[in-house]
């Protein structure tokens, strides 16, 4: 049996749902083509960057939505955007949300 993934791909953001997006989510970027999220967090060092990562990654795979990412040292750079609706969707909301409770209990600044 195959599976259309374009039938189970969320919905782009709206207009408004991507304005908003600076109130909601103050630590990310929007980029100006408001398909993408962007943000770039720093660690203790290493250790402490490569720790958040692994968890990010786990609940990604558990929300089956994954980051674009790049670690340089203790600085973590991550990109959000849903590639199969070409845009931001509520998935990418939603783990912006869990990174930013993940960064928080990390220790990131």
């Amino acid at each position: 049996m195959t599976t259309d993934r374009k039938a189970a791909c969320p919905q782009p953001l709206t207009a408004s749902e991507r304005d908003a997006l600076p109130r909601m989510l103050p630590q990310w970027t929007v980029r100006p083509d408001g398909a993408a999220l962007s943000r770039s967090l720093r660690f203790e060092d290493f250790s402490a960057a490569f720790g958040f990562m692994t968890r990010v990654a786990l609940e990604a795979e558990r929300m089956n939505h994954h980051p674009d990412w790049s670690n340089v040292y203790a600085t973590v750079s991550i990109s959000l955007t849903t590639h199969d609706a070409g845009t931001l969707t509520a998935l990418d909301l939603q783990l912006a949300g869990v990174i930013d409770r993940l960064a928080r209990e990390s220790g990131a600044f």
